[in-house]
């Protein structure tokens, strides 16, 4: 008999559980932000369906580090209408 996949909601669930300690010797605002980290992740269920890499932890962070990346690109955007400087010349990184 196969064995039963199961389902990348409950593998985040799980991982999740695994940082609660590490979350518990956090300050209440980090665990704050630490729980904002995987409700980002949770963002990206679809693509961690489809990736089924062997080790999901690597997946997590690539969904939270791809809402960090929009949410940057979004500030860089801001930045340059406030400076009046129009749209952006392409990607520079993190550069500002």
């Amino acid at each position: 008999m196969g064995r039963t996949v199961i389902p990348y909601s409950q593998i985040l669930e799980q991982e999740k559980g695994r940082w609660q300690k590490f979350r518990r010797a956090l300050r209440r605002e980090d665990q704050e932000h630490l729980d904002r980290l995987f409700e980002l992740a949770r963002l990206h269920t679809q693509a961690g369906v489809y990736a089924s890499q062997p080790w999901p932890l690597e997946v997590i962070l690539m969904s939270i580090l791809l809402e960090h990346q929009k949410a940057l690109a979004e500030l860089r955007e801001r930045l340059r209408q406030l400076e009046g400087e129009g749209a952006a010349d392409g990607d520079e990184g993190l550069a500002l």
